[in-house]
């Protein structure tokens, strides 16, 4: 968590409450409500000037000057860092959740298509899933199979279970033996490397030693970068947009609309998932953290997922800053890790 701002023990209850109660009612808080309903044990006058404190130093705002106060984004911040302490899955919804995954055994695609949609289901927000990115896995090894005179399939195998292939010209015939060399020293140069530290100088390096071949080591060197770089067959999966629709925050449409058209934004989506799965653990943004002024109004709680160790894709909640954090962080973390579960044994079979 970092460094822990000095605040005393009262003023982080008071700010707890205050948290709690409008996450609840959506409804500014004020102290008269606070002494009620939390038996803070101090009056109402005490908790009115506290939370004058928390506001003057930018934990809480007045959106009105009638109205009580709600937590700014530093305010939800602080709650999340060092107060929110998580609620636990049900296990109804543990168990919700193992056998939905469970039925989609063999078919990975419908396997992220119902993650979505139960994490939307179950948070009540809008949910998102990345499917498996090959760029973070691990070059295992690469075959050259001959089709004609000409031709070459090249097949990259990437580690844990990803098969990516590439018909190349040779320019020239090469005999299978010739293939079988090729082969043979590019494993010796790319085998067990992670596909981040496969670069271009690595490949310019690869392509000198291998001048030999130049015509079709270029072209197979080609199709290990267009592998690399490729991101066609990693898809953003959504569900539950229409959730956000029933939070009093996004009843001005206005509001509404700009938030729902980044979300559908599948590039802008990628971007953001994407840079979560070299995350650790839960990764909570909240407001202009997520580096959009569309998704101001919004909180972030996102997760990256593992096939046998290695980080491979993520999932994320997206819903108003006013949003049940101690329930929806348990509940990304409990659904990243079954995801991660139920693929590994799948691309491990």
């Amino acid at each position: 968590m970092g460094f822990q701002p000095d605040m005393d023990a009262r003023k982080r209850r008071i700010l707890e409450a205050v948290t709690d109660d409008y996450i609840n009612t959506a409804e500014p808080v004020g102290s008269r409500t606070i002494a009620r309903r939390y038996n803070l044990g101090v009056s109402p006058a005490t908790i009115r000037n506290e939370m004058a404190d928390l506001e003057e130093s930018g934990y809480l705002e007045q959106p009105h000057t009638s109205a009580g106060r709600i937590p700014s984004e530093k305010g939800y911040r602080f709650y999340v860092d060092f107060i929110m302490k998580r609620k636990p899955v049900s296990e109804d919804e543990r168990a919700r959740i193992r056998r939905t995954l469970a039925e989609r055994r063999r078919e990975i695609e419908l396997i992220i298509e119902e993650t979505a949609r139960i994490l939307a289901q179950l948070s009540k927000y809008a949910a998102f899933v990345l499917s498996p990115i090959s760029k973070a896995g691990v070059f295992k090894r690469i075959e050259l199979l001959p089709v004609d005179s000409m031709n070459v399939l090249v097949v990259l195998v990437i580690d844990p279970g990803f098969v990516r292939t590439h018909l190349v010209a040779t320019g020239h015939p090469l005999t299978r033996q010739q293939l079988a060399n090729i082969a043979e020293f590019l494993n010796s140069r790319l085998a067990n490397l992670p596909l981040s530290r496969i670069g271009a100088s690595l490949l310019r390096e690869i392509k000198a030693e291998l001048d030999e071949y130049n015509t079709f080591v270029d072209a197979a060197l080609e199709a290990i970068a267009q592998s690399l770089e490729d991101r066609h067959e990693e898809q953003v999966y959504s569900d539950g947009q229409v959730n956000l629709l029933e939070q009093p925050e996004f009843q001005d449409i206005s509001k509404a609309r700009t938030v729902l058209e980044f979300l559908a934004e599948d590039d802008a989506l990628y971007a953001l998932l994407s840079g979560v799965v070299e995350a650790r653990g839960v990764t909570v943004m909240i407001g202009r953290e997520a580096g959009h002024p569309s998704m101001k109004p919004c909180s972030i709680v996102s997760a990256p997922y593992e096939v046998r160790g290695v980080p491979m894709g993520a999932l994320g909640v997206v819903g108003p800053t006013r949003m049940h954090y101690s329930r929806v962080v348990a509940l990304v973390e409990f659904v990243a890790e079954n995801l991660g579960d139920v693929l590994t044994r799948i691309l491990l079979m």
